[in-house]
Parts: structure tokens; sequence; C-alpha cells
């Protein structure tokens, strides 16, 4: 009966929702993201400006 109880326990630990956590994970995402499109932007703009030296010679 112990080791039943044990284990139920367990399993409602494991289900239990962390807000902090699910909020770091949620700003770290977003973090991301915004680095990928900063960084996509940024080449972007190296591209163009570029571009646009090696055009006016």
């Amino acid at each position: 009966m112990a080791m039943k109880e044990e284990e139920s326990a367990s399993f409602c630990n494991q289900r239990v929702w962390d807000p902090c956590r699910s909020f770091g994970r949620r700003c770290s995402r977003l973090v991301k993201d915004q680095r990928a499109r900063f960084y996509i932007l940024r080449r972007c703009v190296v591209m163009l400006v570029c571009w646009n030296d090696c055009g006016d010679t």
C-alpha cells in the first residue's frame, strides 16, 4: 500500500504546473526568436549597403 502512495505522489508532482518555469521558457523562446529576426535584418542591411557601395564604382 505504501508503494502505491509513493507512486501516486511522484506522479502528482510531475504534473504540477510551475508558472516560473513556464514563464522562463516563454521568455527564452521569445528572446531566441527576436535574436534570429535581428540577425536576419542585420544581414539584409549589410547586404544592401555592400550592394549599394559596389554599384557606385
